[in-house]
This record gives structure tokens, sequence and C-alpha cells, in this order.
């Protein structure tokens, strides 16, 4: 086990609450925190029936044998991650032939403010720091091989699924780690579009970890760039990467949110909260305002922007006030043509899709979820701020605002 810079080891005692299986400890793991939450849970998550081991040592086994890959042709390039809600640098056409492209993910549980007016708090699971984690973009028939770290200073056990990817769960059967460890895990980006990826350590700290915050999206492009319904090609200026997240925050008798000392110490108000299905917050880019005022988009007339748009746990339904989809694909799908002169589309829960518009007139543009009571109250809200000259064939106001008599 390789260690971090200045992470401390794990002791035996620690480490034996954490460990289980690949696909079983963490429901065991459950059950464990459930029983050490400071507040006992009122209902508990029911237990699911786990394959037996004689099933995962076949599995295992299958693993062991199979013939290894030769990759040696390929050219490796590490594409460094960047903090959302921006995009790494990628060709939109592929270059050559296929590759490894090599990407590393840290993570950390950090103690986050949602809202800034109520206090509100979460102890956030993220991938690289960021809610929702950070964007990952190759071409379709590109090897992805992650090294994925866990801060040694974490409370809780951790993986990744890929939706983008085939076997395994995704990967997450083969990237259990612990504080303080690391693995690696290569797959191969077979079907193009947009894809959710989020930790699934099994069980109920599924939706655990999911409804804070660890979920993030990748975007496989064709070889050959997007393409309209009759193969024209289709470009952008601009990615604007946007991570829907619902948390269900614990509240005190007052009304007011509570605070934890520790990431994990929410665990069981956290699941009484989450059954609920009614939450305290919906967020982009894992808080209230996160894309708004100084953080908002920004733009120019005649800019066109690829909006990517991830939600790994709840249905949405994105609109941009003043604008349109010209180009949607609304099941993350690019094997498929895009849908045309969209008002509003939908986004499946626990998926991506992407949807492109060419700006034609500046001032402010609300991107929401158009549940309206969402983006208004719960906090769905982000804003393009876009620069150019007004277009009166447009719009225009013909007459402004005046008194007049009743």
């Amino acid at each position: 086990m390789t260690h971090l810079p200045n992470e401390k080891p794990q002791s035996p005692s620690r480490r034996n609450v954490l460990r289980g299986t690949a696909l079983a400890g963490a429901a065991a793991m459950t059950g464990a925190f459930a029983a050490s939450a400071s507040v006992r849970a009122p209902s508990v998550a029911p237990r699911m029936n786990m394959p037996d081991q004689n099933m995962l040592r076949v599995q295992q086994q299958q693993i062991d044998a199979a013939e290894p890959v030769d990759l040696s042709g390929l050219e490796r390039v590490k594409q460094k991650l960047v903090r959302p809600p921006f995009a790494p640098k990628h060709d939109q056409v592929a270059q050559g032939d296929p590759k490894i492209v090599e990407i590393e993910m840290v993570v950390d549980e950090r103690l986050m403010v949602v809202d800034e007016d109520t206090g509100a708090s979460i102890w956030a699971m993220t991938y690289n720091g960021s809610v929702p984690g950070p964007l990952v973009i190759v071409h379709e028939g590109d090897y992805v091989e992650l090294t994925l770290r866990s801060l040694g200073r974490n409370q809780l056990e951790h993986n990744i699924d890929f939706h983008s990817s085939t076997g395994a769960l995704g990967g997450g059967a083969l990237t259990h780690i612990y504080p303080g460890e690391e693995t690696v895990l290569r797959w191969k980006a077979t079907k193009p579009g947009c894809f959710t990826y989020h930790c699934a350590p099994g069980g109920a700290m599924i939706p655990y970890h999911v409804c804070h915050g660890m979920n993030g999206a990748v975007m496989v492009l064709p070889r050959d760039g997007l393409k309209d319904k009759d193969g024209n090609a289709l470009t952008y200026d601009e990615i604007a990467y946007i991570g829907e997240q619902d948390y269900y925050l614990p509240k005190n008798a007052d009304g007011t949110f509570k605070t934890y000392a520790n990431a994990g110490d929410d665990y069981a108000e956290s699941l009484e909260a989450m059954r609920s299905l009614v939450p305290t917050h919906v967020v982009f880019n894992g808080a209230v305002g996160a894309l708004t005022g100084t953080n908002a988009f920004r733009s120019e007339v005649g800019k066109t922007v690829l909006m990517i748009h991830n939600q790994a746990n709840r249905d949405s339904r994105p609109h941009l006030i003043g604008g349109h989809g010209n180009f949607v694909w609304e099941t993350g799908s690019f094997s498929d043509a895009p849908l045309t002169g969209m008002e509003t589309w939908f986004v499946r829960g626990g998926s991506a899709m992407a949807a492109m518009y060419t700006f034609e007139q500046p001032g402010v543009y609300a991107y929401v979820n158009h549940n309206l009571i969402e983006a208004a109250i719960l906090g769905a809200t982000a804003h393009f701020v876009v620069d150019g000259e007004w277009n009166n064939a447009l719009m225009e106001q013909v007459m402004a605002p005046r008194t007049i008599e009743t």
C-alpha cells in the first residue's frame, strides 16, 4: 500500500472496522455506522442479500485467469483535471489513434458550506475536493487509466462507478479503497456520450455518498467530433459543466441545520432525512449561488456553449431562460441524432447529458431547473452573463412601463 505524503497510515484496529469485501463490506459497514452514530436512527436501511463468497471467489478467479491485453503500442497522455465548472484541455476531433488517457482523483472528505445565508453545511464526499467531481473528456476507443487515492485523514471507504465503462459494477467492484490507500483502474471508452460517475460502496452507503456530493461526469466524444442528424460537424467554443446536487440536511427542532464534528457522524440522521425523498437543497455545483454573481459563466454573442449537465440521483428539467437548446443530446448518447430547438430538456436521474446553444443577444441568462420551486427556493439556478450588441430585430421594448388611469 502506498501512503500519501503527510498522511498517517491507518491503525490495524481502525482498518478492521473499515475492512470488508469489495461487494459486501460496505453493506456491513452501513450497519456498523448506524450502530455507532451519536443519534440512533428511528428506522434502518433494509438489508440487501449480497452474492455469496463462492460467487465472489469465482469472479476473482475469472479476473485472475483473464488474458492480459497488450496496450504497449498505444500512446500515453496525461489529462490534467480542472475544477468545475471548467473542462480539461481537449481536442473536439481525435488526433491520431486511440490513446491511454491517465487521470488522477483524490478522495477528500471536507466540510463545505451549502448556503451562507442559513449556515447550512455538510461533510461532503468529494473527488478532488469539489462538488461535482471534475469533468473527464476522452474519445471513443481511448482507454481511461485512473489512479484513485484516499487521504489518510478520511473516515470512510470509497470507490468509483463509471457509467461510461463496461464490467465489474462500472469499476466499483475493483476500486474499493480505505483511508491512506490508492488503486489503479483502466477501462475502455466504447460508447460515445455523456455519463455519470459516482461513489458506490454498497447498501445505504451508496445514496449516502452520492447525496453528499460524490459524483461527476465523463464525456466520451466521437473520434470525428459531434454531428447533427445529417452528419454535419458541430463545434463549440466553450463548455459549461453543471453538476446538479440534491442535499438532505438534518435539522434541529427549531428548524436550524445541524452541524457535525466529523465525516460520517451524520449518517443515521441523514438516512432518516433522505427517506422523505424531499431535499432541503437542490443546487448547482455544490452550493447555493455557486454559479451566480461573480461566479456566473461569462460568454459573448456569437459564441457556442456546450452545457454538460449531470444529475446522479434525481430527475431534472433544465431550461435556459432567454435561450434554447439548439442541439440537445437528452439521453447523453452521441450515437443518436440530437434533438433540435428545445425549450426545456430532461435529465434522467443517474445520467449526464449535453445541450448546445449559440448566444444571439447580450444580457443575463438564467439557467434553471424548471421545477421553479427547486430553482427559486431550493437553489437550482446558474447565470450566464453574455456581452455583445443588442439586436432589436430579435427583441425590442416598444414602450417602457408607464402609469395608466384605471
